[in-house]
């Protein structure tokens, strides 16, 4: 669907109008295959609403767009503040359906009534649209301060980035292949999305359908134990995005790259840790080449910062400090929105300084960085392999 895509619209203008990075995951490539086949859904529809727009309009029968889960569908246009209507217009894709689009901590009303009684609730349950997209969620309860740092939300995947006051698209964000998503604030996420622990949980699932069963603290254990960099893996290899066999995808990609494959769990976990922390150094890199600036501290949130081992190979890999925590932060910025909506917080500012009184965080100290600047040599080699 991209390749078609891009015969109607060049890749550079679709990023010119949109701003977000290229994935086929992306709702727009979702329309173009429904209009590929003619499904009579997009012009019968009357309303396009995304999941969590769904669930608002469950509750109160409003149907709008929240801002931050809008801008990911690689169909708004960052600059006007809109939907990309002439792009996808010249996409051949129908835009009656696109609803009105409401910032972050917007009031959408009160539960409806027969919710309400089915629930056994009485009087008046407000209902606030979040960040709506997760990640702009946990982004919003990062306890920084200052600017002078980038943030990881870590799980299945890992999306790594800085908060701007206003989209970054140009050719070197194009090159990079970077996003710009929606924050809470009305300002912009600049990211990479990146694959993250996918590569660990498939490949538990893999062994345990042939019989080996794990649990994570065990995997992260044998990969502490295992020796370093027997082989550096690109964790976006366009072939680790689907599910199954992962043990036998990294091992091919070993061969591609003329490297050894790991032998056991432990080294699979270990290289998986590996490849993904050496990506989060090639992002930085990329991310201080766009702002001209360096970044000095990584925070990272979410249910990754549970691998303490994958925390301390950031730090290791990047040689600066990271700053975890807190782990259910998509949850807790979730609700921080929802009290600046209710004039319970003041700002985002003062949600992030509830959020630093109210959870503990760890720091990770750079160790031994001369290794890790060899192994992300070969990594960046093998990037270019693959």
């Amino acid at each position: 669907m991209m390749e078609k895509a891009f015969a109607r619209v060049p890749r550079s203008e679709v990023f010119e109008s949109t701003g977000i990075q290229f994935m086929q995951l992306n709702s727009l490539y979702h329309l173009m295959a429904m209009a590929e086949r003619k499904s009579p859904i997009l012009d019968c529809a009357k309303t396009l609403l995304f999941i969590p727009d769904l669930f608002n309009y469950f509750f109160t029968g409003e149907k709008v767009a929240e801002f931050s889960i809008a801008t990911t569908s690689q169909m708004y246009d960052p600059r006007k503040r809109d939907w990309a209507r002439g792009m996808l217009e010249r996409l051949g894709l129908p835009t009656h359906f696109l609803p009105k689009i409401v910032p972050s901590g917007t009031r959408l009303g009160d539960v409806r009534s027969d919710v309400a009684e089915e629930c056994g609730v009485t009087g008046k349950v407000p209902v606030i649209a979040p960040g709506c997209h997760d990640t702009a969620s946990a982004v919003a309860a990062v306890p920084a301060t200052g600017t002078d740092w980038c943030y990881i939300s870590s799980g299945t995947w890992s999306l790594m980035g800085v908060e701007t006051p206003q989209p970054i698209i140009n050719e070197k964000s194009l090159k990079l292949n970077y996003t710009n998503e929606g924050g809470v604030a009305g300002d912009f996420r600049f990211l990479k999305n990146i694959m993250g622990l996918w590569l660990v949980q498939e490949c538990r699932r893999q062994w345990a359908r042939d019989g080996q069963e794990f649990n994570y603290a065990e995997l992260t254990r044998l990969a502490g134990e295992a020796a370093p960099f027997r082989a550096v893996l690109d964790p976006d290899h366009a072939p680790f995005l689907t599910p199954g066999q992962m043990p036998q995808k990294i091992a091919a990609f070993c061969a591609k790259t003329n490297q050894p494959a790991p032998t056991s769990p432990g080294e699979y976990v270990r290289t998986c840790l590996e490849g993904l922390a050496l990506t989060y150094r090639k992002t930085i890199e990329g991310l201080e080449d766009v702002l001209g600036r360096r970044i000095g501290v990584i925070h990272i949130v979410g249910g990754g910062t549970q691998n303490e081992l994958l925390n301390q190979m950031t730090a290791d890999a990047c040689n600066r400090p990271v700053v975890t925590g807190p782990v259910e932060a998509t949850a807790i910025g979730n609700m921080l929105v929802t009290a600046i909506a209710l004039g319970d917080v003041k700002d985002l500012a003062d949600a992030r300084a509830v959020v630093r009184a109210s959870f503990d965080v760890k720091r990770y100290e750079p160790k031994n960085p001369a290794a890790w600047d060899e192994a992300y040599g070969r990594y960046c080699s093998v990037r270019a392999q693959s």
